[in-house]
């Protein structure tokens, strides 16, 4: 047991997770505050939020950490095409498991996490821990968020407009510039003058990164449990729903090693790319998730799925890092 709380401290499970699951236990016994027709804009304030969270990553965010990784175009390609083309094709090749305009819903949830970009932070620290190619980590880690901006809308409006349409696909892209892109390029002009005291405040921005989520959680759940979305979810729903998070995982992460391996990447490289492209980002999607579904009453919903798969990539990854630093020490004493 020690072990496991060890491990789960290390991947970043403390406080915020507990923290998201109290938002939504808050959500669920108070959701007035959160929702529109409350006199606090709650919604209007994680908006701004949003926005100051990716300007201080944009000022995080070195030339020079993007300019390391530039050359190994194979690696690149594999993660990206892992985030943006591999996990959205096997949600659509599941659709038919989830037959019903009850499961339509929850389908869908599960195929907004797959559009997501990959994380920054953790798949930086996952690939740090297992001794892989941090460079190049850093350089498509910060990619995958830019990218996603694009490339996550197209998929949805692919769905979203069969379902409803229509779909305002460049409208959702402008917004996300407004609130994403423009935000992150301003930080990385300002790089130079300011990367530094970025880097020495980066605990306090984190707590920041960390409140603005919760913020959105709340608001997004408060609408939902608000409308009575969750009443037809039972326990068995979610953990059957964590499970197939988990096979989602370790199927991306298994394809990735196979594909890795027939392409002859060095060990670094396949630990990169392992770790980089078989994670998704819990602040874009909560970020994409206010502008895709701004003002829907279903937002939690979305959320769900998530959720789930950040709390338990996390352990999972965490896990699998750790055993192949013991693995990458074995190589390197037998030498």
């Amino acid at each position: 047991m020690n072990k496991i709380v060890v491990l789960a401290q290390k991947a970043g499970l403390d406080g915020f997770l507990l923290a998201l699951i109290g938002m939504i236990g808050l959500a669920y016994v108070w959701p007035y505050p959160g929702m529109k027709t409350s006199p606090v804009p709650l919604n209007e304030i994680a908006t701004y939020g949003v926005s100051v969270v990716f300007f201080f990553y944009g000022l995080r965010l070195s030339p020079e950490k993007l300019k390391a990784g530039l050359t190994n175009w194979r690696l690149h390609a594999m993660i990206h095409i892992s985030t943006f083309v591999f996990f959205p094709l096997i949600a659509l090749a599941c659709r038919p498991l989830f037959a019903g305009s009850e499961n339509e819903m929850l389908w869908l949830s599960i195929f907004f996490l797959t559009t997501l970009p990959s994380t920054v932070s953790s798949a930086v620290v996952m690939v740090s821990i297992a001794n892989g190619n941090i460079p190049a980590a850093i350089f498509n880690a910060s990619i995958s968020s830019l990218l996603g901006v694009f490339i996550t809308p197209l998929w949805m409006g692919l769905v979203l407009d069969m379902a409803s349409g229509h779909f305002d696909l460049m409208g959702v892209v402008g917004k996300l510039s407004l609130q994403v892109v423009l935000p992150v390029g301003l930080g990385l002009l300002l790089n130079k003058s300011w990367g530094g005291f970025a880097e020495r405040n980066k605990k306090n921005i984190r707590y920041f990164d960390q409140s603005t989520i919760l913020l959105i959680v709340y608001t997004s759940f408060c609408e939902s449990f608000g409308e009575h979305l969750f009443s037809g979810f039972e326990i068995k729903d979610i953990v059957l729903l964590g499970i197939g998070m988990l096979v989602l995982f370790f199927l991306i992460f298994l394809m990735l090693r196979f594909f890795s391996r027939l392409l002859h990447f060095s060990r670094e490289d396949e630990i990169t790319a392992v770790f980089c492209g078989s994670k998704k980002s819990l602040i874009q999607g909560a970020v994409m998730s206010k502008v895709l579904f701004s003002g829907a009453s279903y937002a939690g919903v979305m959320l769900l799925p998530i959720m789930l798969y950040h709390a338990l990539q996390l352990i999972a990854a965490s896990v699998l890092a750790q055993r192949m630093a013991r693995k990458n020490s074995e190589i390197t004493e037998a030498q």
